[in-house]
């Protein structure tokens, strides 16, 4: 009984090139920094758009941070398929806020390839400490 081992193999050296890599299925990697002024999340998202992303507050006061990407290739419908890979790529995460953040004035935009979700913090009121103090 002879095996046929050797065809999977073939198929994988064949098509796990460059220009047909595996699809991976790992999460975007976070930053989360902080300035004096704002928290900043930078996400990684190389070759996203910011159509591909859902940045919103959810009931509970949490920042949402949703991506979704749909990748198929046309190809020549007369051909036959030995190995056909969809590109589908879906994220979603969720950040609890803290207390300081001015959630009316969050921003968010996609630059080469980062998503970035400026989250301001409240302004401190300076409380005035000067007051008459009456002797008894």
């Amino acid at each position: 009984m002879r095996s046929n081992n050797w065809l999977p193999a073939v198929f994988n050296d064949l098509f796990n090139t460059e220009f047909m890599p595996k699809a991976s299925a790992t999460a975007p990697a976070i930053n989360v920094k902080e300035t004096d002024k704002a928290y900043i999340v930078e996400l990684a998202a190389p070759g996203l758009t910011k159509e591909d992303f859902n940045v919103h507050i959810n009931d509970e006061g949490n920042l949402m941070i949703k991506m979704e990407k749909h990748e198929e290739k046309n190809d020549d419908q007369s051909a036959r398929y030995l190995r056909r890979e969809f590109s589908y790529s879906k994220f979603e995460q969720t950040l609890i806020l803290p207390d300081d953040v001015e959630k009316e004035q969050i921003k968010a935009r996609v630059d080469c390839g980062v998503l970035t979700v400026e989250l301001p913090k409240h302004e401190e009121q300076k409380v005035k400490v000067s007051r008459q103090i009456e002797i008894g």
